[in-house]
């Protein structure tokens, strides 16, 4: 198939948050779309993933969920009057529909049901609520696209919340449907989504919508991909935390993805190894600034112009100490990563003593009480949370200082390149 000239555009959530951000999308896949064939990725609007999820929470422990169902739906209407003032229109009935299917989800959860599988049902109608309207909205605007359900193209296992992609079936029938839709216009489709084999829903991995185009990418061999977002490219730090930020106009896939390993937030961890096998450059641009140059990640050589600071917050401390004062052994170890392994936890930090073994990882307090259950009868355990975790990639000695500066490290690292520490939240 001839897919030379296929670009893929995805647009996270502040990009759809209200009925202006739908319509400067509208204005950026107009004037930067070109004449390439394109694909539009969407994720749910603003904070409606959110909404969901404390949805969700609530019908789990049989609460009411008819107050925060009514004021997510709310939120979703008032963008329709604003686009669509003619209640007529069909994405009214459209959005009514897919309400009434989430209002009867919510009402067949039980609290002994599966959290993850049941998570996915629920939590995946905010990219069908935003991918519907946006698909209506072009379409008012002139711009002939096709809306497809993601479920049915990106095939995963039933690994629920982090579905595992069957790439083959996954490209076989990307492959087989939508070069000849883009042919006839645009098409558009939902972030964080995959399906399996018997029409369950499965999502991605949270914020996983850049993963989602990464994919289609790859299934079309895209000439390029290009994620929206509100800042104006690939920063080395966040400025809520750093307001000295510096945008890197070119950076490697490699760097990128040490980058996203360690927890920087513009992109996701698992979108560039497909990006990279095939070589697709990704473009990170501001939707805020469209004209900016933003920054390109691809195939080059990173010239480091300045250090990165990552922050992860809401991180838990754990140690493992050997109950009979021996050294930590390659058992011990092995121990105590098939536990994690069973619990899915991802360690972000890792050091181990002569007598000790410490892992810094997200503070999930109902896995972190498992952990500490299957394994307090080999080890005694000793855990802090509210941490925060820093790292500084490329380092030198002027960026070490700055983040030691007043606080009180509780584990610190460093390699060649990169520097790690992990403190109190609340410390300066």
């Amino acid at each position: 198939m001839s897919t030379e000239r296929i670009k893929v555009f995805k647009f996270g959530g502040a990009s759809v948050k209200s009925a202006e951000a739908f319509r400067n999308l509208a204005r950026i896949v107009q004037t930067h779309g070109g004449r390439q064939r394109l694909l539009v990725v969407v994720s749910a609007m603003g904070k409606t993933t959110n909404a969901l999820e404390a949805l969700l929470g609530q019908a789990y422990q049989q609460q009411d969920v008819a107050p925060g169902l009514a004021e997510l739906k709310e939120y979703h209407l008032q963008v329709l009057q604003e686009l669509f003032p003619e209640q007529e229109h069909p994405v009214h009935q459209r959005l009514e529909h897919l309400f009434e299917l989430l209002r009867h989800q919510l009402q067949r959860i039980a609290s002994g049901s599966n959290f993850d599988k049941v998570y996915d049902q629920t939590v995946s109608f905010g990219e069908l609520f935003s991918s519907a309207i946006l698909h209506h909205f072009l379409a008012d605007q002139g711009l002939v696209n096709h809306l497809i359900d993601s479920r049915k193209y990106i095939q995963t296992d039933n690994n629920w919340r982090e579905g595992r992609v069957d790439w083959t079936w996954t490209e076989r029938l990307v492959r087989r449907d939508l070069p000849q839709l883009l042919q006839e216009g645009l098409v558009i489709t939902q972030g964080f989504l995959g399906g399996t084999n018997n029409g369950l829903t499965t999502t991605l991995g949270r914020e996983g919508s850049d993963y989602s185009a990464a994919i289609f990418a790859y299934c079309l061999d895209a000439e390029s991909m290009s994620i929206w977002k509100d800042v104006e490219g690939l920063l080395n730090a966040d400025p809520k935390y750093f307001p000295d930020t510096v945008r890197y106009p070119e950076i490697s896939y490699q760097e990128t993805i040490e980058m996203a390993y360690y927890g920087a937030s513009v992109i996701h961890p698992k979108t560039l190894k497909p990006l990279a096998t095939k070589k697709i450059p990704l473009y990170v641009k501001s939707f805020l600034n469209p004209e900016g140059e933003g920054t390109q990640i691809c195939d080059c050589r990173f010239v480091v112009t300045a250090p990165a600071y990552i922050i992860k917050e809401r991180q838990c401390l754990v140690s493992f100490g050997v109950k009979d004062f021996t050294f930590i052994s390659e058992k011990n170890l092995g121990t105590i990563f098939n536990a994690l392994s069973e619990l899915r936890i991802k360690i972000n930090l890792m050091q181990n003593s002569a007598i000790s073994f410490s892992i810094c990882t997200d503070d999930n307090p109902e896995k972190l009480q498992l952990l500490i259950q299957t394994l307090r009868d080999q080890f005694v355990i000793h855990y802090n949370t509210e941490l925060r975790l820093y790292t500084v990639k490329n380092y030198d000695a002027a960026s070490i200082n700055r983040i030691l500066q007043g606080k009180r490290v509780l584990l610190e690292q460093r390699t060649r390149t990169t520097f790690q520490l992990v403190c109190r939240s609340q410390d300066v």
